[in-house]
């Protein structure tokens, strides 16, 4: 990645939404408990990103100071209510970035530092190959989810 010279932390600035759901859409006034649901799953994910260490992740800064925001699904007439959460963190490497930033409640990433990375060949295989995997990793757990929802 770095043409045989010491590399610096990779930088980055990541957006994660977590979300909680009510029964139904009709209840927009009085309906502080899903908010309120929203703000303990926030606070308890970030207690788990503040204390469970991850290899090669350095996490700079947590920001919870965002409002919980709703939206409506058309189609099951769901209230959720999404409590964003902005963390600043450095990674040894991309493949360790990579793994960090894949969670459902994904939405953006910022790179911050370094401006530009050149990647060798077998570095651009590499990253291919850690994608690939944590795609598929994804997909288990889902197809697991979803067994256990039936």
């Amino acid at each position: 990645m770095d043409g045989g010279k010491a590399l610096a932390r990779l930088r980055f600035k990541m957006r994660l939404d977590f979300v909680a759901e009510s029964k139904s859409a009709r209840l927009f006034f009085g309906n502080k408990g899903s908010v309120e649901q929203a703000e303990e799953l926030r606070e308890q994910k970030v207690s788990l990103l503040r204390n469970i260490p991850v290899q090669g992740i350095i996490i700079e800064q947590i920001d919870m100071d965002h409002e919980i925001y709703t939206i409506i699904d058309e189609y099951s007439n769901k209230l959720s209510y999404y409590a964003p959460v902005y963390i600043l963190f450095s990674a040894d490497s991309l493949e360790n970035a990579l793994r960090f930033t894949m969670k459902e409640e994904f939405r953006t990433i910022e790179m911050l530092d370094p401006e530009q990375i050149t990647l060798s060949q077998m570095e651009t295989v590499r990253l291919v190959q850690n994608v690939n995997d944590e795609l598929l990793n994804f997909k288990r757990v889902l197809e697991r989810r979803m067994e256990n929802w039936k």
